[in-house]
């Protein structure tokens, strides 16, 4: 009877605060925990459509921040965890199998067990996810940056990016808004791709309510053409701060594990090296924080759904 009664205090004491309606109509979400805030770093959220190059554009976008001289944080947000191979040359294992391993006894790790050190210093974490099926992406997030506060890692950081998974459906993956000053979209100039981007500025919009993330833009990725992104933004007032052409040499640079900027010195890995520094450097000068109108599925359709 003790023993079931210990359960059920233990359980009540794990339950989280939910705050129904706070991030937009109809939504139920966990409030984060104001100890959770990251605080001296400059935060950015990576999203857009699944496979349209987010973790390539993050850990580029890593690399020339670390080329700047920042000090750099990755932490990707996909059960996958191939947002920083790139960066380290290897899959690394994820905050919740390492946790797993040590049956959530988090004072047992070091950062070592979790962190790992990639190219130009980027400081690289995988924060996983749960089981297909199961869970949700936004407590697993919300473990990462715990365990990365619990062990001072964000003390001596300038930059945290977040490379979050596909688009924006549930609470769960919007989590890492809650933490950003920033969210950048990856997109492509096409409509399925633009039609998530749509979402996703809706979703941030939602979060922008209670928390500090605003939009800072999109990129336009593996385009050669950038006039239906510039269509659709001129529609809803939004910014393109980015354009990465369809190059080879990013193919082959993922291929080979590496970032661009260990790539040897061939014509397009020159200039979306420059563009990458650029994005990375107008970031950190800091973006207007745009806010604006996501459109209908209906209209959306008309604007670019049809010849």
């Amino acid at each position: 009877m003790r023993e079931a009664a210990g359960l059920e205090a233990r359980r009540e004491v794990k339950t989280p605060p939910i705050l129904t309606g706070q991030d937009g109509e109809g939504s139920v979400q966990v409030h984060q925990d104001p100890s959770m805030q990251i605080d001296g770093a400059k935060v950015f959220s990576v999203y857009g459509k699944g496979g349209i190059g987010k973790s390539t554009t993050s850990s580029n976008l890593s690399a020339a921040f670390a080329q700047m001289g920042k000090r750099v944080l990755q932490i990707g947000c996909d059960p996958k965890h191939d947002s920083t191979f790139t960066l380290t040359g290897q899959l690394q294992p994820t905050v919740i199998d390492i946790l797993k391993e040590v049956d959530f006894h988090a004072e047992e790790l070091r950062p070592e067990d979790f962190v790992t050190r990639g190219w130009g210093g980027v400081q690289c974490v995988e924060a996983g996810g749960p089981p297909a099926g199961t869970g949700c992406g936004g407590y697993v997030v919300g473990q990462t940056v715990k365990l990365l506060k619990q062990h001072h890692m964000l003390e001596d950081t300038d930059v945290v990016i977040f490379d979050v998974l596909g688009d924006v459906v549930c609470g769960g993956f919007a989590a890492p808004l809650q933490h950003a000053d920033r969210a950048l979209i990856v997109t492509a100039n096409d409509f399925d791709s633009i039609y998530a981007m749509n979402r996703i500025i809706a979703a941030v919009q939602a979060k922008s309510k209670n928390y500090k993330v605003r939009l800072a833009g999109c990129v336009a990725n593996r385009s050669r053409e950038t006039d239906e992104v510039d269509r659709y933004c001129a529609e809803v007032g939004f910014s393109r701060i980015a354009h990465m052409p369809d190059f080879d040499a990013i193919r082959r640079s993922r291929l080979k594990k590496k970032t661009l900027f260990e790539m040897p010195d061939e014509e397009d890995i020159v200039m979306a090296r420059k563009e990458y520094v650029r994005m990375a450097e107008t970031l950190w000068n800091g973006t207007e924080p745009l806010a604006p109108a996501p459109m209908e599925d209906r209209d959306i359709f008309e604007l670019l759904g049809f010849d």
